[in-house]
């Protein structure tokens, strides 16, 4: 057994100096030729250990690369490491001379990028999926000065949603319990409520409130989305008293809020995760906690008064209800509102407004707003507008104060996604639709007063 290990040492040793030696000698193994030396050597390598071996270099190889450098090995992938031409033209003539179902897979294989499989290459080595995710980061870097860069990321795209399935991913309640270095992640990537300190991240994990996150094998200490929910009597309107509230008791509690969603991984961006933890989450607390009647969102509105100000500007605002121009009371000054809260007049044409925006400001057949399209394309429905629910200076800048109320009730989810999705439906309530008034309005020319 001793000299079995000492032979297998023996072997790993040599070939990571194979490795090392391929990065050469200039700058350090920094040159862009050299990370290109080995990742055409790892194409061609098939020994297992030497595979491993070889992609670990490669990755460390890419580490030590500089912005100018990192974006010399995207444009090699993209020209160098495409599909092969002489076998994609071979693969064809075949397929044509005989077209079955042996030849077009022959066919769809010669049609993959090599860099695709270079990418499942570079995944064998230890942490490989971490430094691909990382290495995805400085690709979104890359492409926004060289969109035709966009080629080279369709293929990550398309490797991480086979390595990201569904299928792969693990379910944890984070609770005090869990490991300080993903308490501490929850804190960081927290994009929708800032977690002020660790008091306030203990305070979000109490007996009343649930956080529940996906988490990849390969990636065991970093979350690849979580979700917060606070578990209350009735529907909650305002963000401030789910945040910063008494802890209520468990036992009385019939509805689950899911005030908070944070996608955490950058390199992920493009892969749908938060479909699959709303609706298992429901499953999860359905079972705990059967006396739950009601699942339902506090959503942000984040485009909403961007949207306000620029269609106002332009003259584009639908009338009030007596067909007169509505007046914003100068919601379009930095310090909105001023000294005192807005008044019922400002109540009344935001809440109207802002429901207009939800169900009438498109992005093709679908809304404008982010968010909405995120929880209408679950099967959500859009239920109520809940007036200053978040008055800090974010809720305030984004949505006017606003947030918004959406329902996912399991009898009409699957009609509500199919409704939206092929036809452009948006379900929502009759508060909602009475505020927004009839499809059609009648827009009122005129600017912010």
């Amino acid at each position: 057994m001793r000299l079995r290990r000492a032979f297998w040492k023996d072997v790993i040793a040599g070939l990571t100096a194979a490795g090392q030696g391929l990065l050469g000698r200039r700058a350090g193994g920094r040159s862009g030729e050299d990370i290109r030396e080995l990742c055409r050597a790892l194409l061609r390598t098939k020994g297992e250990a030497s595979v491993v071996t070889l992609a670990r270099s490669t990755l460390d190889a890419f580490a030590r690369l500089d912005a100018a450098g990192r974006e010399g090995f995207f444009e090699f992938l993209r020209n160098d490491l495409g599909a092969d031409p002489t076998a994609l033209d071979a693969a064809l003539e075949r397929y044509r001379a005989s077209p079955d179902p042996e030849t077009a897979a022959a066919l769809a294989a010669a049609a993959e990028p090599r860099r695709q499989e270079l990418l499942r290459l570079m995944n064998t080595a230890p942490d490989g999926t971490r430094d691909i995710v990382a290495m995805r980061v400085a690709l979104l870097e890359a492409l926004s000065g060289s969109p035709e860069l966009k080629l080279v990321d369709d293929d990550f795209v398309h490797v991480f949603r086979s390595w990201f399935n569904r299928g792969f991913l693990e379910l944890h309640r984070i609770d005090w319990r869990t490991p300080a270095i993903v308490l501490e992640k929850i804190i960081q990537y927290e994009a929708v409520h800032q977690v002020l300190d660790w008091d306030d991240l203990r305070r979000r994990l109490q007996a009343d409130r649930r956080c529940f996150g996906f988490f990849h094998p390969s990636l065991p200490d970093e979350p690849l989305i979580f979700v917060e929910v606070a578990l209350c009597k009735g529907l909650a309107g305002s963000v401030t008293d789910l945040l910063f509230g008494a802890v209520e008791p468990e036992v009385e509690a019939d509805t689950a809020i899911f005030y908070s969603i944070s996608n955490c991984q950058r390199g992920l961006a493009g892969i749908s995760f938060g479909n699959f933890l709303i609706k298992q989450v429901v499953r999860e607390l359905a079972a705990e906690i059967p006396r739950l009647r009601r699942f339902a969102t506090l959503s942000p509105i984040p485009g909403f008064r961007k949207w306000l100000i620029r269609e106002a500007q332009a003259g584009r605002l639908p009338a009030g209800p007596d067909g007169g121009e509505i007046r914003l009371d100068g919601i379009e000054t930095a310090d909105w509102p001023a000294d005192t809260a807005p008044g019922e007049h400002a109540r009344a044409s935001l809440t109207r407004l802002c429901a207009h925006y939800l169900l009438r400001a498109k992005r093709g057949m679908h809304p404008l707003d982010p968010v909405a399209r995120f929880h209408l394309r679950n099967g959500a429905r859009l239920d109520r507008i809940n007036w200053m629910s978040d008055p800090s200076p974010t809720g305030l800048i984004q949505s006017a104060g606003m947030m918004v109320n959406y329902i996912y009730d399991e009898a009409a989810v699957v009609a509500n996604h199919e409704a939206f999705v092929n036809e452009g439906l948006i379900a929502h309530s009759r508060a909602i639709a009475s505020l927004a008034g009839p499809a059609g309005v009648a827009l009122k020319r005129g600017g912010l007063t």
